[in-house]
């Protein structure tokens, strides 16, 4: 079992025909992901790759089984282009989109929690269930260097993804689901509403999460804990330790107001419910093996 996306997911790609929409609906076939249609106004009969273009996501529904949709629109259309998928019945949707409008996201989030569906990002590099299927841009070298195993990974942040990541690995675990829920201050979905789909996965054995400063999200992930609805093992890498207090650093999803977001605040709520938190990437692994032997 796997989360979000597996082996047997069917995905369709909007904006396939774009620069960006193309060379990564090639890539994501090349992981084993099935696209079965893309979509972009205007150049249905093209294909990409063998994959058939329609003008509208109804249209290629009408020809094609899809429960996926993966998103390469540009920022200010990722709104639509959500609505579209949403409209014509498609409850799992990814937009790598960085720079939504923030009326935009809002509108996002609350569309797809009225029809039941679930949004990853805007600003994530995607999701990857490790020797199955990839959404989004997370390049071919990942599954030669995270090998298939009983961790899950949720992430806030692109540049620390890796770096984390690899440390697990190189302790001797691997990867389940990584899902980069993305970095802006109205994702389509918190960590708290993945946790569920950690819990019931019987392949994930423990939790990894990278958060950062800013935001509630981490404590949020902590009430949950304390209420025994995640009861897994979990570790938590938190960027932004160091950074000066009263500061915003990073993007727009780092914020720290009301007195909450703080590296400390996070930390001490994670490990008070039960969790650890590493001070540093090579300490993820060894909180693991605490938990796991």
């Amino acid at each position: 079992m796997s989360i979000f996306v597996n082996s047997n997911s069917k995905v369709l790609v909007q904006g396939v025909t774009g620069k960006e929409g193309s060379f990564w609906a090639k890539h994501m076939k090349d992981m084993g992901t099935k696209v079965v249609f893309g979509v972009t106004p205007g150049k249905e009969g093209q294909d990409v790759d063998g994959i058939p273009v329609y003008h509208t996501v109804r249209r290629g529904i009408a020809e094609h089984d899809a429960d996926i949709s993966m998103l390469f629109v540009p920022p200010k259309f990722t709104k639509d282009a959500v609505f579209e998928a949403l409209d014509a019945g498609i409850k799992k949707i990814c937009t790598i989109a960085d720079g939504i409008p923030l009326h935009d996201a809002v509108q996002i989030r609350k569309a797809a929690l009225s029809c039941g569906a679930m949004v990853i990002g805007g600003n994530t590099s995607g999701i990857i269930s490790i020797g199955e299927a990839m959404l989004g841009t997370i390049p071919y070298w990942i599954e030669r260097v995270y090998k298939k195993g009983h961790i899950g990974v949720m992430t806030r942040s692109g540049s620390l993804t890796n770096e984390v990541t690899a440390e697990i690995v190189g302790g001797g675990f691997g990867v389940s689901t990584l899902i980069g829920v993305g970095g802006d201050p109205v994702p389509g979905t918190r960590f708290a509403e993945l946790l569920p789909m950690y819990e019931a996965d019987p392949d994930t054995k423990a939790l990894v999460i990278i958060g950062e400063l800013g935001g509630t999200m981490e404590e949020e992930v902590a009430e949950l804990m304390q209420e025994k609805k995640f009861t897994k093992p979990l570790v938590a890498f938190l960027g932004g330790r160091t950074a000066p207090e009263g500061k915003r650093m990073g993007h727009a999803g780092a914020i720290v107001s009301g007195g909450k977001g703080t590296v400390k605040g996070k930390t001490e709520a994670l490990t008070k419910a039960g969790g650890k938190v590493a001070r540093r990437p090579s300490m993820v692994p060894l909180l693991l093996k605490e938990f796991l032997g």
